[in-house]
């Protein structure tokens, strides 16, 4: 299909005029390729790693979480940032980007994704960022303990993580945010649910968890966001019939 097509596309599936305003950086094309798309490279971040990989793989798009550009100014293209930007153009490369898009949406966004592979139900938006829920929570239909959860995590996320098991009881109800979401922590509590599930970590949260009697979960911030990409790839395959593969660049944060 034509870049501008799925451009198109993407930017009405994932409501970026939702987020005008409101988000870290430009969601949609970031740096310009070939005119066609045929397949499609996707990963969490836009890192030399991942775009020398869609080149080796003859990909003409990379679709990914993180772009290259963040904040209001352009930065200077020297060094790391000039070797991305030289993969991309040496291979005629679309870098197609989605930040808060991807993480709020509710069909293949990275909380939900995450949520469906924990196996939670009942669904609904959670975690208010600048406005706008970037978030998911849900339901255990049969509770579990938070040892029990957080096997399940390692198992669904391949992400060990850091649990806090200072929740009381069972978990039946999860509140989960992607990626550097621990600010939002106290949402988790204002909401009433057992455990909050996030990617990153700051040093308060274990004194907070601990105080407030509630379980906590940091599976990493690459770990969380794996899915959602994957998902808005295979969307656009059914829809469109564009291959594509998943690129892991494998990240610990």
């Amino acid at each position: 299909m034509r870049r501008d097509d799925l451009i198109r596309f993407l930017d009405e599936y994932l409501d970026v005029p939702a987020v005008a305003g409101k988000d870290y950086c430009p969601n949609g094309l970031q740096v310009e390729g070939a005119a066609e798309v045929r397949h499609i490279v996707c990963g969490v971040t836009a890192c030399h790693a991942l775009i020398a990989g869609a080149a080796e793989r003859n990909a003409d798009t990379v679709l990914v979480h993180h772009g290259i550009l963040w904040g209001g100014a352009m930065p200077t293209i020297t060094r790391s940032f000039k070797a991305r930007v030289k993969a991309l153009f040496d291979s005629d490369l679309n870098l197609l980007a989605y930040h808060l898009p991807l993480d709020r949406h509710p069909e293949v966004g990275n909380a939900v994704t995450v949520a469906r592979r924990l196996g939670l139900t009942a669904l609904e938006p959670f975690g208010e960022h600048r406005g706008l829920h970037v978030g998911i929570r849900g339901r255990f239909e049969a509770p579990l303990a938070i040892d029990g959860l957080a096997r399940r995590v390692a198992e669904s996320l391949s992400a060990d993580g850091i649990v806090f098991p200072f929740g009381e009881g069972l978990v039946s109800t999860v509140g989960i945010v992607t990626g550097a979401a621990d600010k939002e922590l106290p949402q988790a509590l204002t909401a009433g649910l057992d455990c909050f599930l996030t990617g990153e970590i700051s040093e308060y949260v274990m004194h907070f968890a601990r105080e407030e009697s509630l379980h906590f979960i940091a599976a990493g911030h690459h770990n969380t966001e794996r899915y959602g990409v994957q998902a808005l790839a295979a969307e656009i395959e059914r829809r469109f019939g564009v291959t594509w593969e998943f690129l892991d660049v494998p990240n610990p944060a």
